[in-house]
């Protein structure tokens, strides 16, 4: 019975609370306005966080958690010394560097305890050819960790086996994007494609992996999909060995002038291998491991720090810490919005008292309590913030796909923000009702009934 007297009393008092909102559209609209650009901002923001949190979450899966990346350095101008010659011009004398190169990678792998395994890259910008089809391509010289370091996985077909690495064998692994282009509608196992003068047998086809340009800019990450993988001994054998000392000079004498500075030509990229990638056993050895290879680099390449030592999950959480801060600017901004949102509800119900003032007295005359008043005046709040709340979730998923559209920034909408901005909308009409709706029912009857 209670149940029902009160059930009765809430219907009552919504019906009441939205005959007034109706009788006042424009001034409800204009005071749920807050609330609509906090609730839109709200989901805008938690769907911003939750696309950074994605990208980084798959960023992190295409660099790897524990690995060090070392890349080459061609040349280095500060590492040149001077010193006179017979003739008394000056001779830039460079350090001699044997370069990143294979001895690197075992001394790497056999003599650092907290190495898990080390994956060296050789890459060539080139072309492959089938059926009269040219495209470009990059030619990768890898080792069977490569896959493992850069958690790609054989779609298709397999991997190079121990006798394929070692005897240097023509096979390779491609990436879907060029056997879509070469093998149109068809697979490519087992089928010879000609890259740059060789040709290779196709054994293995990589799964497509998703790599956003962002992803590509920020960590030097190549599109794996649109790559041509063979064994680096294949590589070295049948295509290029940067090792293999060229018969040009050492030195020239510039402008033909006796006694005039000589100057060493340049070696160009002398270093074997183009990127080599370390993974250790824990998270916690990266700073440690990388401070011993590049102590261990420099010492092998003549003092000369001719290579790069860089730790990509650091660069991830520079980023991530960046993206946090724009979100936090974004929770301040819509924070500002409901608080706003609230005030003006806040405002609307205060002035609605005061022109309400004789029909507050007369209701209380009759027989309604002041749990009565306060309950009608909440109910007119909490309306109010609802439906700023659901224009503003409507806003704020367009919003997002907008943002999305216009800036490639990837927003993922959740029920679990949009329940969120429900509650809030709600908890903001309760919160700045409540003081009002006790200014209503503080009244006494008889001075609000002879209220003019």
């Amino acid at each position: 019975m209670i149940d029902k007297i009160l059930l009765e009393q809430i219907k009552s008092n919504l019906n009441e609370a939205i005959r007034v909102i109706l009788a006042n559209k424009i001034r409800t609209f204009l005071t749920a306005l807050g609330i609509i650009f906090g609730v839109a901002a709200v989901i805008t923001m938690l769907a911003i966080g939750k696309g950074a949190e994605k990208e980084i979450l798959a960023q992190l899966e295409l660099v790897g958690v524990n690995n060090i990346v070392v890349t080459p350095i061609p040349e280095k101008a500060e590492e040149n010394d001077s010193e006179e010659n017979e003739d008394g011009g000056s001779m830039e004398i460079k350090r001699f560097s044997k370069g990143l190169d294979l001895l690197d990678v075992s001394s790497i792998q056999n003599n650092i305890s907290t190495v898990k395994q080390v994956s060296p890259e050789i890459i060539l910008e080139t072309y492959v050819i089938n059926a009269g089809k040219q495209n470009s391509v990059k030619l990768i010289g890898v080792t069977n960790a490569f896959f493992k370091t850069s958690n790609i996985n054989i779609g298709r077909g397999r991997n190079f086996s121990e006798k394929q690495s070692t005897h240097a064998m023509p096979v390779c692994v491609i990436g879907e994007k060029v056997e879509k282009k070469l093998f149109t509608g068809e697979s490519a196992l087992g089928k010879q494609i000609k890259v740059k003068d060789v040709w290779l047998k196709v054994i293995g086809v990589i799964e497509e992996k998703l790599i956003s340009e962002t992803a590509q800019e920020n960590l030097g990450i190549r599109d794996l999909n649109q790559d041509v993988f063979i064994p680096i001994k294949t590589f070295l054998v049948r295509y290029k060995d940067r090792k293999v000392i060229s018969d040009q000079p050492d030195y020239n004498q510039v402008n033909g002038q006796q006694g005039g500075p000589k100057k060493r030509i340049s070696r160009g990229n002398y270093h074997q291998i183009d990127k080599l990638t370390v993974q250790v056993n824990n998270s916690n050895e990266l700073k440690a491991t990388a401070e011993v290879i590049s102590k261990m680099l420099r010492r092998k390449h003549n003092g000369m720090l001719d290579f790069e030592i860089t730790i990509p999950i650091n660069l991830l959480k520079q980023q991530q810490k960046t993206k946090q801060i724009f979100n936090i600017v974004l929770s301040i901004i819509a924070g500002i919005s409901l608080l706003i949102g609230g005030i003006g509800i806040m405002n609307i119900m205060l002035a609605s008292i005061l022109e309400r003032t004789k029909e507050i007295g007369i209701m209380r005359a009759i027989g309604a309590t002041r749990q009565d008043i306060i309950l009608q005046f909440l109910s007119e709040s909490v309306l109010i913030s609802l439906g700023g709340g659901f224009l503003g979730i409507f806003l704020g998923i367009i919003a997002s796909y907008g943002l999305q559209l216009a800036t490639d920034i990837e927003t993922i909408i959740t029920v679990g923000s949009i329940a969120l901005s429900f509650f809030v909308a709600t908890f903001i009409g309760l919160l700045f009702g409540v003081f009002p709706a006790k200014a209503a029912a503080s009244k006494s009857p008889i001075e609000a009934i002879r209220h003019e």
